[in-house]
């Protein structure tokens, strides 16, 4: 997938400024850009639902459409892994020391969706929806943070876009990539 010029988020300034190669660069955007449009649109689909509106309108298509989101943000995430450790080995920041632009979860993305998923008949493990919602909700915070980081034409060191891209493969592609393929099946 290839985004074209323009049309790239303002994080993706970023991550092309500090690529030592153009093409890692770019394949590393294409696949964030996957990510954070799947991981909003299942994070987005738990918050309609939060608030009462069942939509999809019976509890069996509710139940798809949530394997179908998982499906998605699954499926950008296994594509992530090989374009951001090609990066982060190309970046080789000079020291392993920056601070990471990755944040820690805030309270409102610490949510009980039990009796979410009760209220819209939804079958799945409410800790496995918690733990992936919780983790896409940070990545897209994250991602939102890099973004301020243009607008205010604020630098960010190599150092520090390496700590933050490691936990980011750190946070997503293990526990939450495996919630989510539960939540897909």
């Amino acid at each position: 997938m290839s985004v074209p010029l323009g049309t790239r988020p303002e994080w993706a300034d970023v991550i092309a400024e500090h690529a030592a190669e153009e093409p890692t660069g770019r394949r590393l955007i294409a696949q964030l850009v996957a990510v954070e449009v799947a991981s909003l649109a299942f994070c987005r689909l738990l918050e309609r639902w939060a608030r009462g509106e069942a939509e999809p309108g019976t509890a069996g298509r509710r139940q798809a459409a949530l394997r179908r989101a998982a499906d998605r943000v699954e499926t950008a995430l296994a594509g992530l892994e090989r374009p951001l450790g090609r990066y982060l080995l190309e970046l080789e920041a000079d020291q392993a020391e920056g601070r990471s632009w990755f944040g820690e979860p805030g309270p409102g993305e610490l949510v009980d969706w039990e009796p979410v998923l009760e209220r819209a008949g939804v079958k799945v493990a409410p800790h496995r929806v918690a733990q992936a919602y919780l983790e896409l909700a940070v990545l897209v915070r994250a991602l939102e943070g890099l973004s301020s980081t243009v607008r205010w034409q604020s630098s960010l060191e190599a150092s520090s876009l390496w700590a933050g891209l490691f936990d980011l493969r750190e946070n997503l592609l293990g526990r939450a990539l495996e919630d989510l393929r539960a939540i897909a099946a």
